[in-house]
């Protein structure tokens, strides 16, 4: 069986979203009955020199004309595709379109910003309604879905995030705490991207909730790992707040 995976990022993306595509993808392509997985990302971070089997990734497009029309080529020339994975609501019209002309069932995935932020309109609802299969990365997110959209409940199943056996509790690694001079310090951690569309994550909140806790635990820190357009903000943000010296900006960390 041949799948066609519409995503936003994938392998050399970043980010939640990338990750869990990666971890999907990957998965799938080992499964007895994927003979092959095509993925046509929309923008790709870093290059990718190594795949794992049965996955090729396509040179992303990043205009939205340009990728649909790149999708739907891509559709017409790779047959047969017998299945198209959807990972975004966003893409979901055009991921149904393609269904229609190729007669192949939709699997949509949705994780949850695109589904909290405002209700879905009236195309993407009836795109959802198309899928065979819809799965969300948690049960919140499924009951969100299904108050926007009208598709039968047995459809739309919990296929949640996945965590990489590399990350295991352990003793804290000794050059982390000295770089970040965190020794007999209580640490406060996100790790998340620092996107100005996803302030919900609440960064400013912690921020500015630290002097209250600094009057109490005047040892603790925050640690901030990731990187994003609202990082200037959050910065000023603590300095605004009197507490710059106990906010580190670690940056991006890479998985490994």
């Amino acid at each position: 069986m041949r799948v066609l995976a519409l995503v936003t990022e994938a392998f050399g993306g970043h980010g939640g979203i990338a990750q869990y595509n990666r971890d999907f993808l990957s998965a799938l392509a080992r499964c007895d009955r994927v003979g092959d997985v095509i993925v046509l990302p929309r923008r790709t971070a870093t290059s990718v020199s190594t795949l794992p089997p049965g996955v090729r990734q396509l040179r992303p497009v990043e205009s939205k004309l340009g990728y649909s029309l790149s999708a739907l080529w891509t559709a017409m020339t790779q047959q047969p595709i017998e299945v198209v994975f959807c990972g975004h609501l966003n893409m979901a019209p055009l991921a149904a379109g393609i269904c229609r002309v190729l007669n192949a069932p939709l699997w949509l995935q949705v994780h949850g910003i695109e589904v909290f932020w405002r209700e879905p309109s009236a195309l993407k609802r009836r795109s959802v309604q198309s899928a065979r299969i819809v799965t969300a990365v948690s049960r919140h997110t499924r009951r969100r879905l299904l108050h926007w959209v009208g598709i039968d409940p047995a459809r739309v199943k919990v296929l949640p995030n996945t965590v990489n056996p590399q990350y295991q509790p352990g003793p804290k690694p000794a050059y982390l705490i000295d770089r970040h001079a965190a020794g007999g310090k209580k640490v406060l951690l996100t790790v998340s991207r620092l996107d100005s569309r996803e302030r919900y994550k609440g960064h400013d909140r912690i921020i500015r909730t630290l002097p209250r806790v600094l009057q109490q635990h005047p040892d603790t820190i925050y640690l901030i790992v990731g990187d994003g357009d609202d990082r200037p903000r959050l910065e000023s943000l603590a300095v605004e707040c009197g507490v710059a010296k106990h906010v580190q900006f670690a940056g991006l960390a890479p998985p490994e």
